[in-house]
């Protein structure tokens, strides 16, 4: 049987020898096991059963002098007017303040599933113009808004600022950031976002990823443990399931479904690179076809000497400084690695690892085995 033959050195591949670079490979020692049982809770999750985002615009007050340069930010000045508005002080049209203790700031928080009006939540507060730190100040009322744009939460109270700093003399120290804090229980819900359990006679769980075995499984181990026809595969992703009449049923029910065990099918084959870090991840069902690799490394060292021109006794010239540059190349004997059909991971990285591939090497090997159809996998690049 003939081997699609693949010699990287004809492709006059550069590679400048920087340091050694880590390549990580998850499962490569071990060959491929069984996969895990595993719960419904961590492949699936209840539709609608989900935290919100809410954030809102305020002012943080009392800061040392350390505040917006209102010349610098309007925008404080107008929300600083807006609120004196609201609190029965007017401004005199024309009045240009000068404010230094004050500072615009951005609010978010994270609504809960199933929050309740009253209950407190923690709340991010970050600067949005150029004051220098926001370090004992306290946020004045501030609106928090969902998506549709109602005010689920209302936030207000002192910033915790881990940070701190000093200047003097031209000098400056500072340690951790002075431009956002945090508030715990800083907020206060307003509004309660719709409960899914209390709405319709079906309940919809959303697998984590698309798999249409797990779906399977789901419904299956779902009508084994509470009787046919409670839960439904609609889809890759989707699973119906037929609720109890009762709140107080239908939460024991959702607490025995999530805690239902079942065996997760074997995921597809992929390698994932990290292009940033330069880290490539292979899972257990990555296996090659027969082929065969040759990998060589042509090595650029590159060097940079000064050199002093001195003119001649009245030339008229001047000394210069110049650059010589020293090239040299050279080129490392190619290995030529052959890989049977059907090799699985554990073969692939000991092949691989004594070409004495990197990051970048091991991509480009994977690119080329995959284009002449021996690589069985999907590459993905973040």
């Amino acid at each position: 049987m003939s081997m699609p033959f693949l010699n990287l050195r004809s492709l006059r591949w550069l590679r400048l020898r920087l340091g050694c670079v880590a390549v990580v490979l998850l499962g490569a020692m071990a060959p491929a096991q069984a996969q895990a049982a595993v719960r419904i809770k961590e492949v699936a999750s209840v539709q609608g059963v989900r935290p919100n985002q809410l954030v809102g615009y305020g002012l943080v007050v009392g800061l040392d002098g350390t505040g917006d340069q209102t010349t610098q930010t309007p925008f404080t000045t107008q929300s600083l007017n807006a609120m004196l508005q609201q609190l029965g002080v007017t401004i005199p049209q024309g009045t240009g303040m000068q404010l230094k203790n004050v500072a615009s700031v951005l609010v978010t928080a994270t609504l809960p599933a199933f929050a309740q009006p009253g209950q407190p939540l923690d709340v991010t507060v970050s600067s949005l113009g150029n004051a220098k730190s926001l370090r004992g100040g306290t946020l004045i009322g501030t609106p928090l808004r969902g998506a549709d744009n109602q005010i689920y939460a209302l936030a207000q109270g002192n910033l915790i600022v881990a940070g701190a700093g000093a200047s003097a003399g031209g000098s400056k120290v500072q340690v951790n950031h002075l431009l956002a804090g945090r508030i715990p229980g800083g907020a206060t819900v307003e509004r309660a976002v719709g409960n899914p359990l209390a709405q319709g006679e079906f309940l919809q769980l959303d697998l984590n990823s698309s798999d249409f075995n797990t779906a399977r499984e789901v419904a299956k181990v779902i009508n084994a443990r509470f009787g046919a026809g409670t839960a439904s595969a609609m889809d890759g992703r989707v699973i119906r399931v037929r609720m109890p009449p009762t709140p107080d049923q239908r939460v024991s029910f959702m607490a025995d479904v999530e805690n239902l065990s079942l065996e997760q099918a074997a995921p597809a084959a992929k390698v994932i690179v990290n292009a940033r870090t330069g880290s490539v991840v292979m899972n257990q069902a990555v296996t090659l076809g027969a082929c065969a690799v040759a990998h060589g490394n042509l090595s650029v060292s590159i060097s940079s000497t000064p050199v002093v021109s001195q003119p001649g006794p009245l030339s008229g010239g001047q000394t210069t400084v110049t650059e010589r540059t020293d090239i040299r190349m050279q080129q490392d004997g190619g290995a030529l690695v052959q890989l049977p059909a059907g090799t699985k991971l554990t073969e692939v990285v000991k092949a691989l690892n004594s070409l004495g591939a990197s990051p970048a090497d091991l991509l480009a090997i994977l690119q080329a085995i995959k284009a002449a159809g021996a690589l069985s996998a999907e590459i993905e690049v973040i």
